[in-house]
């Protein structure tokens, strides 16, 4: 169980509206379940969040995320996103088992998606981009995606100290860490 307990049904109005935009019918994650019992935090979580179409398409924003929560050892939250967004994406097999345990130059991805994973790295190991870091990701990315990039991997940080931090159980259907 959480560490902090999660709401409970029948959810208040506005925070059943909240589930059902997100979840598009399927119940809550227990991450929002707990986040929804605190108003303060759950209107800055949302305000946070970075799942709409913005300049990243949905490969790439996933590649992000599933390389931070996997460098942050949050399974609930990696296997959360290769459950939902996996297919979509298009990861085959050796792509989900390297966001996990190979380096950014692994053979699986293409030389603009390893120029991401080094920048995401980058940014998990030292909190900035050095020079080369930034130049290759230049060379693939605009600004405005550079951008977008550097949000994901502070957004799903927080993510990740808050699914780890409260202990969260992983969701039955959700994938777990490859060996």
């Amino acid at each position: 169980m959480s560490r902090i307990a999660p709401l409970a049904p029948p959810y208040a109005a506005d925070v059943q509206q909240h589930f059902d935009r997100i979840m598009r019918g399927k119940p809550p994650l227990l991450l929002f379940r707990v986040m929804a019992g605190h108003a303060r935090a759950w209107e800055k979580f949302r305000g946070g969040g970075l799942l709409d179409r913005g300049p990243l398409s949905l490969r790439q924003r996933e590649i992000v995320i599933d390389r931070t929560c996997a460098l942050n050892a949050c399974e609930y939250e990696w296997g959360v996103h290769v459950t939902a967004f996996g297919a979509a994406a298009t990861f085959s097999e050796a792509q989900v088992h390297a966001t996990v345990h190979s380096s950014a130059d692994a053979a699986c991805w293409s030389p603009a998606e390893q120029a991401m994973l080094a920048a995401v790295d980058g940014l998990h190991a030292r909190a900035t981009l050095d020079d080369a870091e930034f130049a290759a990701l230049s060379a693939h990315y605009d600004e405005d995606q550079i951008l977008e990039i550097i949000l994901l991997c502070g957004f799903y940080r927080t993510v990740s100290y808050l699914a780890n931090a409260l202990a969260l159980p992983l969701e039955a259907d959700a994938a777990r860490f490859p060996k």
